[in-house]
């Protein structure tokens, strides 16, 4: 990370949204004009290792056609005298025509047409498939996280819940992620502490998101998110609605 004061360095045009830990900026590179994507972090110590996580992942994996690129990460130093934490300012490839939820939400009929799941898909599992070659599970795949750049390009975002697999056990077993889109095993860790996932549950969320795509929400999205923890184990997995294409 730089220690260098990122407010010289980068123009923040304006708010495009939240990510896990802080608002997402559209910002310029003063000296080249480059647009980038910016998010800014209250440097918090019960934070500090997800974030650090968060920042490891982007270095190691983010050079691949469908995962939002790493530009750099800077800490922003701000007087003790204010009482204001530090900021850390996490720099990304800027993707300008939002996310896939975004996409969803602009066509009249709240969803996308088949061939736009399919290619959208297809896109997600390549990236899908670079995480999972090194081990890594994303544990937040939705349409919020994955953004399209304005040529149609296709790129995953929002590391800050991913998980390096350890090498030899190759499973996980903490309970993270986005509710509505939670494979039934992720859910299954808060209620069994034996209880493991591995990089299959990225495809459960994958397949949500397209049925997100098809129909305009996840299944469940109408119930509270402790219902739909409890529901997703113990009903039959999600299928299209008749009608929908």
């Amino acid at each position: 990370m730089c220690s260098q004061d990122p407010a010289g360095i980068f123009e923040l045009i304006e708010v495009v949204g939240n990510g896990t830990y802080g608002q997402v900026y559209k910002g310029r590179h003063v000296k080249t004009s480059q647009l980038a994507a910016i998010k800014i972090m209250n440097i918090n110590e019960d934070e500090e290792e997800e974030i650090k996580m968060e920042i490891n992942m982007l270095k190691k994996y983010s050079h691949h056609r469908n995962i939002a690129t790493y530009y750099g990460a800077f800490i922003k130093k701000l007087p003790s005298s204010t009482g204001k934490l530090d900021q850390l300012w996490l720099v990304m490839e800027f993707c300008g025509s939002g996310s896939v939820t975004d996409l969803v939400k602009s066509t009249k009929s709240n969803s996308l047409k088949e061939d736009w799941i399919a290619y959208i898909c297809r896109e997600i599992l390549r990236g899908l498939y670079h995480l999972h070659q090194n081990k890594v599970i994303h544990r937040d795949i939705k349409g919020q996280n994955v953004l399209l750049t304005d040529s149609g390009e296709v790129k995953l975002v929002d590391f800050g819940v991913s998980a390096q697999l350890d090498r030899t056990v190759g499973r996980r077993n903490t309970f993270i992620g986005t509710p509505y889109w939670m494979a039934p095993e992720v859910i299954a860790c808060d209620e069994n502490p034996d209880a493991t996932y591995d990089s299959r549950s990225d495809l459960w969320s994958l397949g949500i998101t397209a049925l997100e795509m098809a129909e305009g929400h996840p299944p469940l999205v109408d119930m509270h998110p402790m219902r739909a923890l409890f529901l997703i184990p113990r009903n039959a997995p999600p299928r299209l609605k008749r009608g929908k294409k």
